[in-house]
């Protein structure tokens, strides 16, 4: 690669001063409180950010082991974790004494002359981040490992040190811009909080409706109306975070079988019950269908169409909370004869929700919901349009193919 003058080839041990590491002392398997000591988890890093709410509590018994606390104008480095997220780096910008690092992580400080910033962003950049992946060494891809000497073997353009100031400058830009629309995406979400707990419970009214609000078991506002594929539909599976979803547009392939007559057909605007466990959903999840189409979903979800649609959207919207669907769903559990966790359909719509009654209420709440999860969507689109646009700054940054004035 021909670099532009007053640029020159190197490595890492070039803009690397120092390599620390840590120690994994024995564990509590939870946060430490702040007065206490921790290790860092690899997770700590892993986003590109630090975040030293990932650490595990160290007992006292331990803290002799332990040594290389988190220091501001260090860069955190994963040594050691899956193909995909070895190398991940992140800058720490204060001191943590009570928080230290694992033997999976290193800390990195600039050698004379070189940008932290600037470091950090080229520890980043995709470049390196693959070749750090060619020199990292394991049989397998779920654990890969360097060592320090392949680290620091890792070739790197380097500019003069007033061009690595001012392309992290420029990169500081977008991170700034970044961390605000996450801020506004933490607001959002917190708002929708306060919606599940406020006004999905008629704890708080909108202003100009004084209807009623029952408890009412789901089967009098859900029904199961039993419809099967006919074959034209497609394939669709339930994801936590994007509700139904093509099947082989999620997952790369569909594991449906080969006749799916047997398949229970969704329409637009109906409710889905998975039933299986997923991550923070152990006893399955529930989800309104967005589909503007009919699909087909496993015969082992259950699937409901509400009495309105806005009564699926509150729905929807309420269990997108783990607490709210093991509220609703754990007093339904019936367990099988090998001690299996089931819930039937039919009992799946026993269980009681405190719900308004009078269809313009629903409506006005639905709209509300609506209105909150298009701003939201609006603000994932901005923050992975920039975080694209970053990407491709850095790699043109980083590489010299583009210049900045100093």
């Amino acid at each position: 690669m021909t670099l532009p003058m007053r640029w020159s080839h190197g490595t890492l041990d070039d803009v690397i001063s120092s390599v620390r590491g840590g120690f994994s002392a024995k564990c509590d398997d939870r946060q430490a409180l702040p007065s206490e000591r921790a290790v860092l988890k690899t997770g700590a890093v892993l986003n590109g950010r630090f975040d030293a709410t990932q650490n595990k509590y160290v007992p006292p018994s331990e803290h002799a082991s332990l040594r290389t606390p988190v220091s501001a104008g260090t860069i955190v480095f994963c040594r050691k974790n899956s193909e995909d997220t070895i190398g991940a780096a992140a800058l720490v910008e204060r001191d943590d004494p009570n928080i230290f690092l694992s033997d999976l992580l290193w800390e990195l400080r600039p050698a004379t002359g070189v940008d932290l910033h600037w470091l950090v962003s080229s520890l980043k950049c995709d470049r390196t981040r693959k070749l750090i992946q060619i020199e990292a060494t394991g049989t397998q891809s779920t654990m890969k490992n360097i060592s320090q000497g392949r680290l620091l073997s890792v070739p790197v353009a380097i500019p003069p040190l007033p061009e690595q100031r001012k392309i992290a400058e420029i990169l500081r830009t977008w991170d700034v811009a970044i961390q605000k629309l996450e801020a506004l995406r933490a607001g959002n979400l917190r708002r929708r909080v306060w919606l599940r707990s406020h006004l999905f419970t008629g704890r708080t009214r909108l202003p100009g409706y004084s209807g009623t609000w029952r408890e009412v078991p789901l089967g009098e506002v859900l029904t199961e109306h039993g419809l099967q594929g006919t074959g034209a539909e497609q394939v669709f599976s339930v994801s936590v975070h994007k509700g139904l979803v093509n099947q082989i547009e999620h997952l790369g392939r569909s594991f449906a079988a080969s006749e799916t007559g047997h398949y229970n057909r969704v329409l637009p605007g109906d409710i889905v019950y998975t039933k299986s466990p997923t991550g923070d959903f152990p006893l399955g999840i529930i989800k309104q269908s967005k589909i503007g189409q009919e699909v087909i979903v496993s015969p082992l979800y259950g699937v409901f169409t509400p009495a309105t649609y806005a009564f699926g959207v509150i729905l929807d919207a309420l269990f997108e909370s783990p607490i709210a669907v093991r509220n609703y769903l754990h007093p339904l559990v019936q367990k099988g004869a090998k001690n299996t966790i089931a819930i039937t359909n039919c009992r799946f719509l026993e269980g009681k929700l405190r719900l308004p009654m009078d269809p313009a209420e629903q409506a006005a709440i639905a709209e509300i919901v609506e209105a909150s999860q298009s701003e939201l969507a609006c603000i994932e689109a901005e923050i992975q349009a920039l975080t694209r646009q970053k990407r491709g700054l850095m790699q043109k940054l980083l590489t010299g193919e583009w210049r900045v004035s100093c």
